[in-house]
């Protein structure tokens, strides 16, 4: 497979995963005060089953710690990302 990453298009609201030039899967999101909120992540049908989704919100979450923003999470994949990496605990916005 190509090589990996994970960009911000702003202007689609979207986390994009490429595998080179190629789109591999995306979450949408939208941003308010600070808060970055994770909405949806699908990963391609072609490559489902290899990681990517894990991939895609590991790359989002180290952008929005990047940028000193919080998370707010609705995706069901992404919450259930989080449980499993208790280390991304402290970009999730509190209630």
């Amino acid at each position: 497979m190509a090589e990996l990453r994970v960009t911000r298009s702003e202007g689609e609201h979207k986390y994009l995963l490429l595998a080179g030039e190629h789109e591999a899967g995306y979450i949408t999101y939208g941003e308010r005060d600070g808060e970055v909120i994770l909405f949806h992540t699908e990963v391609h049908e072609a490559v489902e089953g290899r990681g990517l989704g894990s991939t895609l919100v590991s790359g989002a979450l180290d952008d929005i710690r990047a940028r000193g923003l919080k998370a707010v999470v609705l995706c069901p994949f992404a919450r259930a990302y989080l449980k499993r990496h208790p280390e991304y605990g402290d970009l999730v916005a509190r209630g």
